[in-house]
């Protein structure tokens, strides 16, 4: 577990999702399921520091002894999730059973007309979140994502959903035109997504505990929620197995304020907060922690996650 996550292989790659891709959309949701397995195995089988960093945050989060069946049940959910981006990209919720809580919060804040930034984690499934847009299409959801990061799952996205592509906000294109762009959107009230929980090995981070431990978390995020002055709401979508997916929404701030005199407080105060609400959320479904590298030091070699990273991205890009 010694590179950094970005270093590691996207998962999968483009044959491999094509062919997941095709089965699924041919054969059904059954069929594919059923071919999760032993694609699980082969994960298992393949991918060491992966399977090293699943038994480490295993036991971390109270899992003794941690045996080979509570890896491939980590790595089974991941790829649960994975399978299911392309139904909720090609068929919305039809094929799920939702339950979402704080939808009228949500739906509160996005009255105000000053936009919505949601901050979102590796942990489980933000394409479930998308389902907002099908809900609310007049308030569009725009996402930062990393393209060039993971070239196979944009151009899965692109080819399955061209309407969602369109509002992705490309991180990899300079900071300040990645700026611009989301300023633009706020201005729109539209809802903007980014994740809160990983960073760039260039990015600046602050830690704070998280599951016994200080954990880096970027300080991106919470510069943007600071110039952009609208509310945050944090968004979880957190799998439950078979069909059922839980989305859960918690305001956060109407506004992220750095007072000059205080800044550096402030900033680590959010970040405290948002470490502790993520951990609530890990400890309550451990499966859904899609943070395949040791997280705790250097935000070090991620790979399996390297390919989900189209849900929104791998943090804020500004």
């Amino acid at each position: 577990m010694s590179a950094h996550w970005r270093q590691r292989p996207e998962g999968g790659g483009r044959f491999a999702l094509w062919l997941i891709r095709t089965i699924a959309l041919y054969g059904g949701r059954g069929l594919a399921r059923l071919i999760l397995y032993p694609i699980t195995l082969y994960f298992f089988i393949r991918r060491g520091p992966e399977r090293a960093a699943s038994r480490a945050f295993l036991r971390r989060i109270g899992k003794h002894p941690v045996h080979a069946g509570h890896v491939l049940k980590h790595i089974h959910c991941f790829a649960s999730t994975i399978l299911d981006r392309v139904f909720f990209l090609a068929r919305g919720e039809d094929s799920f059973e939702i339950r979402a809580q704080g939808l009228e919060a949500l739906e509160a804040k996005l009255g105000e007309g000053r936009g919505v930034l949601l901050l979102g984690s590796h942990h489980g499934s933000f394409e479930a979140l998308r389902t907002l847009s099908s809900r609310r299409p007049d308030v569009p959801l725009r996402v930062v994502l990393n393209k060039q990061q993971t070239p196979a799952m944009t151009e899965l996205l692109e080819s399955l959903a061209p309407d969602v592509a369109a509002g992705v906000i490309d991180g990899a294109r300079d900071p300040a035109s990645v700026v611009l762009a989301l300023a633009e959107a706020a201005s729109q009230g539209h809802m903007i997504a980014v994740l809160a929980d990983r960073g760039r090995p260039d990015e600046p981070m602050r830690h704070a505990p998280f599951l016994g431990d200080p954990a880096p978390f970027p300080v991106g995020p919470w510069l943007l929620a600071n110039a952009l002055k609208i509310p945050v709401v944090l968004c979880f979508g957190v799998y439950r197995g078979g069909n059922r997916y839980e989305l859960t929404f918690e305001p956060f701030a109407d506004t992220v304020e750095f007072p000059r005199e205080r800044r550096e407080a402030a900033l680590q105060a959010c970040v405290n907060a948002y470490a502790e609400r993520l951990e609530a959320q890990v400890r309550n479904a451990p499966y859904n922690w899609f943070n395949f590298y040791d997280f705790w030091h250097d935000h070090q070699a991620d790979g399996l996650h390297a390919g989900a990273d189209a849900g929104l991205g791998s943090g804020a890009r500004a």
